[in-house]
């Protein structure tokens, strides 16, 4: 099977993750396609291969020289995202893309334009797979599943190719924040890992947001409107005074960069109640913790003015910046830096504008950075990947397992 093949099949499967069941994996989809997996898996004939009860999966490619090296590992989750139905995904092939418009569903007058997409122009040229405009595609991450067991194929195919032991993982609900939580680093048993998640070929990231989330509840004091006069409170408009304190400019649709945000996502309520969404974003740790602050700080102004236990709020931290977590262990930047290189691709070195199950990863002990899969436009009706990206990003994976065995053996333990 090639790998266009492989990642054809994969998507096949409906594997949207869900944050409302409260188990794990968080839909039953997932564990059939991690089954399937795991029979694959096998089939190639990798050892130590284990799927457990929440759909964690781990194989072995074992390492085809006596020379101590480290062990190291390639992730990838299974799920998509819940922001679009994954089920039925209807797969095409544009070959040699033209650079004009790409009519994915003619009915609708869904159209993938480089006009409203440009990073399109950067594949004129290249075969793309795009969707039917009725549900996402699924490369975040199925092609970085179809790149990692592509590569290990390659590997069994040209055993001249020296490797340490190479650690295989699957994971499920990365999209809703939950992958790396009950994954056993431990038996995993890596020095360091990369996840094969991030988008345009040349990615490569080992810094991402510091994240928490806001949930405010506003209490109101409903009186009849003819008679409300020094009486009423409407929650919905004390919620109202909340969001607009905070500063306009720090929201997604205008930061960019570095530059942290405060993102309204959910807003539901009426007279008596409010309820509040936030997701809070900052790669900078102390201005990370500002921003929390500037919550409370708010929260307790709205409370002295209104009354006590108007407005109460739970702050959550969701993930960290793996940054301080790699710094102590750079050679495994600079591997996977050469190993671009080495498969022809340039190295574009750069901070996520959120999150990865590497950061989790890199803070329960294991060294996590992230490289890209190839696709883009991730969670809508207009992803698509490029064929020579996922070929790019399969390469270097075969060249990080060929660069760790001509690396210093001081870097095993």
């Amino acid at each position: 099977m090639t790998l266009v093949e492989r990642f054809l099949k994969y998507v096949s499967f409906d594997t949207q993750s869900n944050e409302e069941t409260g188990v794990t994996p968080s839909t039953p989809g997932q564990m059939v396609f991690a089954r399937y997996l795991k029979e694959e898996l096998e089939s190639l004939g990798l050892e130590d291969v284990t799927l457990d009860e929440n759909g964690y999966l781990f194989a072995t490619l074992p390492a085809n020289t006596d020379k101590p090296l480290p062990t190291v590992g390639f992730i990838a989750h299974m799920d998509t995202s819940p922001d679009m139905s994954g089920k039925g995904v209807s797969p095409r092939i544009v070959r040699q893309y033209d650079g004009k418009d790409i009519v994915l569903c003619e009915e609708e007058n869904i159209v993938l334009s480089p006009e409203r997409f440009p990073e399109l122009r950067n594949h004129i040229g290249e075969d793309l797979i795009v969707t039917d405009g009725k549900t996402l595609l699924g490369a975040d991450d199925k092609a970085g599943i179809a790149e990692i067991v592509s590569a290990v194929v390659y590997l069994q195919e040209h055993p001249e190719i020296k490797h340490g032991k190479i650690r295989v993982g699957f994971n499920p609900d990365e999209e809703i924040g939950l992958g790396a939580h009950k994954f056993n680093v431990d038996k995993f048993g890596c020095d360091w890992a990369y996840t094969m998640d991030g988008g345009e070929v040349g990615e490569l990231e080992f810094e991402n947001f510091n994240a928490a989330s806001a949930k405010l509840t506003f209490k109101g004091r409903n009186v009849h409107p003819g008679y409300a006069k020094d009486k009423m409170v409407n929650s919905m408009l004390v919620a109202n005074r909340f969001i607009s304190m905070l500063p306009a400019d720090e929201t997604p649709e205008h930061t960019e960069g570095y530059e942290g945000f405060y993102h309204l996502i959910a807003l539901q309520g009426d007279i008596e109640q409010t309820m509040v969404g936030y997701i809070i974003r900052d790669h900078d740790r102390t201005r990370f913790e500002q921003r929390k602050d500037t919550i409370r700080q708010l929260v307790a102004q709205l409370n002295q003015e209104y009354g006590e236990g108007t407005v109460s709020v739970e702050l959550n931290d969701q993930y960290y910046n793996m940054r301080e977590k790699i710094e102590p262990v750079m050679h495994v930047i600079d591997i996977a830096f050469q190993a671009m290189k080495d498969a022809g691709v340039e190295p574009h070195v750069k901070a996520i504008r959120g999150g990865t199950d590497g950061a989790q990863l890199s803070f329960k002990g294991l060294p996590c950075p992230n490289i890209f899969a190839g696709g883009l436009n991730f969670h809508g009706r207009y992803e698509f990947v490029p064929i020579p990206s996922m070929e790019k990003a399969m390469n270097v994976v075969v060249k990080i397992a060929e660069r760790v065995a001509t690396s210093a053996t001081s870097l095993a333990h």
